[in-house]
């Protein structure tokens, strides 16, 4: 009688490695088939078994093959990789850096659903948004490591995430006011800034899609702004283009920025500028746009409870936008995203029959 097959023992072995557990159901002895050659008793130990495996198909001690290290740098190279839009990308370097500290040096096998939950959930309790994104990352990778052959299941699946409900609260026209009237006595720069959260309170953008705004995209004569809408994928990455009509208000906003633009005394290409004449970054705007909420807290212009996001932005214009006609702007591709994130009025009017 041959012996029992247990292909649960065999999951997460690299290839021509074969398990055979003992009659007691609990210990396993892993073994190495080397072409045209008798097998290779690799001991009851799985991580020691694979670095042997691998030491013997040529990788050197330092090489790395099979970890999350080795998967991570085979990741970048791959097509998923370059179908992510620019912020996802950052967000996963800035995402792996946390990873790589504690998991790096792992082998994908060793990576249990266990070692995933208490890495999420314990160790990265503090920064729960955070940890979500690295339990993300941490998904591709295993998916990754599975078309590249060394491991056979995602430990990701069954650890859940810690979860974020959307904001609620809308910034109060008077603070937001109150702020941008503050940061328009500030420097030049600040000044961009405050001019960048006026044009997305009322136009209603996010920041990817107006941080690399031109001023040939503004049409004063049509009374137009023609952006494309972020957040579309594949074959679709800029098809649809938002058409902002240009209110009186917006007009003006845009009249102060030439007039900065003139003052400066440079020609420029691009509306909401940095210094040296370039677009701002996420990454760079984000970082101006955190020092210039914590200036005014410190000065007593806004209070730290009514301190805001800059994506806050987005909802206020389309509460607003509802307040004044009746219904929500064409903000996301499904419009109920935009019901249930956007819409912060807390009155809902309706008629009687």
């Amino acid at each position: 009688m041959g012996r029992k097959r247990d292909r649960a023992s065999a999951a997460g072995l690299l290839p021509r490695m074969e398990a055979r557990p003992w009659s007691d159901g609990k210990t396993v002895t892993y073994r190495f088939h080397p072409v045209g050659k008798k097998p290779i008793n690799l001991g009851t130990d799985l991580a020691a078994a694979l670095r042997k495996v691998l030491d013997m198909n040529g990788g050197a001690p330092g090489d790395g093959m099979g970890t999350l290290s080795w998967v991570w740098e085979r990741f970048q190279s791959s097509p998923r990789w370059k179908k992510l839009t620019q912020g996802t990308r950052d967000d996963y370097g800035l995402a792996w850096k946390q990873i790589n500290d504690r998991l790096g040096h792992m082998h994908m096998t060793e990576i249990t659903t266990t070692v995933v939950a208490h890495y999420v959930h314990i160790e990265r309790a503090g920064s729960p948004r955070r940890a979500d994104i690295e339990k993300s990352l941490l998904s591709r990778l295993f998916g990754h490591a599975i078309k590249l052959g060394v491991c056979t299941v995602n430990s990701t699946i069954g650890v859940e995430p810690h979860g974020s409900e959307p904001r609620t609260e809308a910034p109060d026209p008077a603070v937001l006011a109150r702020f941008l009237a503050w940061l328009a006595e500030q420097t030049p720069q600040r000044q961009i800034i405050g001019m960048a959260a006026e044009y997305a309170s009322l136009a209603g953008n996010r920041k990817i899609e107006f941080l690399q705004l031109t001023w040939p995209q503004v049409d004063r004569d049509a009374g137009e702004i023609r952006v494309f809408r972020a957040k579309q994928r594949g074959k679709k990455r800029e098809r649809i283009v938002e058409i902002i009509s240009i209110t009186p208000a917006l007009g003006a906003l845009m009249d102060r920025l030439q007039a900065l633009h003139k003052e400066r005394g440079v020609d420029c290409l691009y509306v909401f500028p940095t210094r040296d004449n370039n677009a701002y970054t996420a990454r760079g705007f984000k970082t101006l746009w955190q020092r210039c909420v914590l200036l005014a807290i410190e000065k007593k212009v806004i209070a730290e409870t009514e301190r805001f996001t800059f994506h806050d932005l987005r909802a206020y214009y389309a509460t607003l936008h509802k307040q004044v006609h009746g219904e929500l702007p064409d903000l996301h591709t499904n419009p109920a995203t935009t019901a249930k994130v956007y819409d912060r009025n807390k009155e809902v009017k309706r008629s009687a029959l």
